[in-house]
């Protein structure tokens, strides 16, 4: 079996892949807990500063996030152009202007999705990002494909 499609990365489909990737770290876990808790303490204890760190670190993150998708599309040459994907038996190939790369499904991380895309972790920090808009009926196919190829452990993938 063998698939094929492209894609184009936008702002909001880059915003939307890094708030996933941040907040299911550690530090964005941890910055979210500290940030509710501080909300949590003003509502119970008052002290008005714990309201507004609660509110400064909840916000700030996302605000930079966003921020930092904004830059990094002005900046990224690849996002200018559409991005074709084919998978296949070996793994994920990815080109562009001529130019192909090929990971293997047994190199790849994790696979996951959120509500607008479908990621599969290349390493720990950088992926391939598949906008569920740009798959339309060959999302669950890619879905199927990434599961076959993958072991469950690594796969986090809701319809």
């Amino acid at each position: 079996m063998e698939l094929e499609f492209d894609v184009r990365i936008t702002a909001n489909i880059l915003y939307d892949y890094m708030l996933r990737h941040t907040y299911y770290s550690a530090s964005g876990l941890l910055g979210t807990v500290a940030g509710a808790l501080m909300m949590v303490y003003y509502f119970s204890q008052g002290g008005v500063i714990f309201l507004i760190a609660g509110a400064v670190i909840l916000l700030y993150l996302p605000w930079t996030l966003f921020i930092r998708s904004k830059q990094q599309m002005v900046n990224t040459p690849a996002f200018k152009e559409p991005l074709h994907y084919r998978l296949t038996e070996e793994g994920v190939e990815v080109s562009q202007g001529g130019e192909a790369q090929m990971q293997k499904w047994e190199d790849m991380h994790k696979a996951v999705s959120t509500q607008r895309s479908l990621i599969v972790y290349t390493s720990k920090v950088s992926a391939s990002i598949f906008p569920k808009r740009d798959l339309g009926e060959l999302a669950p196919q890619v879905i199927q494909m990434i599961s076959t190829h993958m072991p469950p452990a690594k796969v986090k993938i809701r319809g």
